[in-house]
């Protein structure tokens, strides 16, 4: 069966020819439509249902995504000037019912540090004959050399009970976030909830009324893969999140809610809403439509995993990591010994491999649940823990053992210039990890920001564990539990590094984009 995720150089293209008969396709640039119009239903042509998406961009190659409503090869048109000029095609992904008619093509022979233009249309396979109206994009390829550089980050989307209302702007903080122009998007997980039916109506504690847009998928928990795969689907309904999908390439992660609430591998289910109640069953349908509807370049190990390091240029390197599919089970996180933690152990060995490879001068560690913040596992009515720190500010218990240990190794590595960007806990905040006032000090001070939720209930701030000495610079969090997307407690996080000085300097922003708070951060040498 052929892959439905299709490297193709340009090389192969220019060698091999054009797909498409004909001249340069006519579309309206940087458009983002995902709604087939009537003439195309007319006449019979594949549509692209949920848009355009490019993620994992590197120096001279970029991961396109989309989605047909019908069997159809993926073709992706390519220029550095917006009006396609000099343009090459690309012949690449088949679309079919095996991967729910979604489909990633790498693109490659890319110049690097540059303002790439893509459209992407399919082509019938039935009918060569018939191709789908194009949607056009833009993303940035990595620089060879050092300019600054501009990345947003935060997470969930879509959750307690907040889905998409368009006459309240839908998922307005898409719109403050494309305007910044970003390098690129950092998802810090919860990408969708999936274990988070939406009503065609609810109300905010101030009142105020959702009336959401709602699909059969999303009208239940996610068990069977079609439901997961409708979880990704329903937020693509949303147009400013098309919008900034097909102007921004993506760097995405996963944390708990595109599986269940707080799960752990063999956890058993009590939760009634679930007729399948193992989790081991659930994770595999849920990370296989993840994987279909993530913009994530295709360069898997045998077991698909999520963990990775994306290179951007001499002055950045983002390490993602998974702190869901290989954790311990939730507990009172109190043990004596390290039993592979939060991490598992192949991910923390590769982790410390990694960070000590590393040439950037900064090196961001993506995690998808925070460090120094008690985070309970209230699904088990037991005083179980969801992340790593337990409220015992004393020695390291539990997965502390495993951050104590990474945090350690970092120091005696001498690899300076770690910063750790993290969403979870849906409120943001600046903490600043200080070794003078921890009770395990063996580490380098190290600062971690936390920042969302993107549209979903605001919560928070949680209490601290001062095993590792967290400082809570600041902090902004609603006065009432479930905050919805229709007030200013939502957030997300911007990270900007000076080409000439290679100062880091963070931005803690509101749902409009206004700057609630600000740090910079002077780079170390070695």
């Amino acid at each position: 069966m052929s892959n439905p995720f299709l490297p193709v150089s340009r090389r192969t293209v220019l060698r091999g020819g054009a797909v498409i008969a004909g001249g340069a396709l006519a579309v309206p640039l940087l458009g983002s439509r995902a709604v087939a119009t009537p003439a195309q239903v007319r006449a019979g042509r594949p549509v692209l249902t949920h848009g355009i998406q490019s993620g994992d961009v590197g120096q001279s190659s970029a991961t396109v995504w989309t989605r047909a409503d019908r069997p159809s090869r993926m073709v992706v048109e390519v220029s550095t000037r917006p009006d396609f000029k000099h343009s090459w095609r690309v012949p690449g992904a088949l679309l079919t019912p095996r991967s729910d008619f979604t489909g990633k093509t790498v693109v490659s022979g890319l110049p690097d540090g540059a303002d790439v233009y893509y459209r992407v249309t399919a082509v019938d396979l039935a009918d060569p004959r018939r191709a789908a109206e194009p949607l056009t994009g833009h993303f940035r390829t990595v620089p060879c050399r050092a300019p600054d550089v501009s990345f947003l980050w935060s997470g969930d989307l879509g959750g307690q009970g907040y889905g998409i209302d368009p006459a309240l702007g839908g998922y307005r903080i898409f719109g403050a976030m494309a305007a910044l122009d970003p390098d690129f998007f950092l998802c810090n997980g919860d990408n969708v909830y999936a274990d988070d039916p939406i009503e065609a109506t609810f109300t905010d504690p101030g009142g105020v009324v959702f009336h959401n847009l709602v699909t059969p998928e999303k009208s239940k928990v996610a068990e069977t893969l079609d439901e997961y795969r409708g979880q990704y689907k329903y937020n693509l309904l949303d147009e400013k999140l098309r919008a900034f999908y097909a102007q921004t390439a993506q760097i995405q992660q996963w944390d708990d809610h595109e599986t269940h609430n707080n799960w752990y591998p063999g956890e058993i289910l009590s939760d009634p809403l679930y007729t399948e109640k193992r989790v081991d069953v659930l994770k595999y349908r849920s990370r296989q439509a993840w994987h279909e509807y993530m913009p994530l370049a295709p360069r898997y190990d045998a077991e698909e995993r999520i963990y990775r390091v994306l290179h951007h240029g001499p002055l950045l390197d983002v390490f993602v990591l998974d702190m869901r599919w290989y954790r311990d089970a939730n507990s009172t996180d109190k043990q004596t010994f390290n039993d592979g933690g939060i991490l598992g152990s192949e991910q923390a060995r590769w982790l410390k491999r990694s960070l000590a490879a590393s040439t950037a001068t900064w090196k961001v560690i993506s995690n998808d649940m925070p460090l120094g913040i008690v985070v309970p596992d209230t699904t088990q009515g037991l005083p179980n823990i969801e992340a790593v720190s337990q409220g015992d500010p004393g020695t390291p218990l539990g997965r502390e053992l495993q951050i104590a240990d990474l945090l350690t190794f970092i120091k005696r590595q001498r690899i300076h210039n770690v910063v750790w960007l993290t969403t979870d806990v849906h409120y943001t905040a600046a903490l600043y990890f200080d070794p003078a006032q921890a009770a395990y000090s063996d580490f380098d001070p190290f600062w971690q920001f936390v920042s969302g939720p993107l549209h979903a209930g605001g919560f928070g701030p949680n209490a601290l564990d001062a095993t590792f000495g967290p400082q809570q610079l600041f902090v902004k969090a609603p006065p009432v539990a479930n905050a919805s997307p229709a007030t200013e407690y939502q957030f997300f996080g911007q990270v900007s590094i000076d080409a000439a000085s290679s100062v880091l300097t963070v931005r803690l922003r509101d749902v409009t984009g206004a700057v609630l708070w600000s740090t910079d951060l002077q780079p170390q040498r070695r």
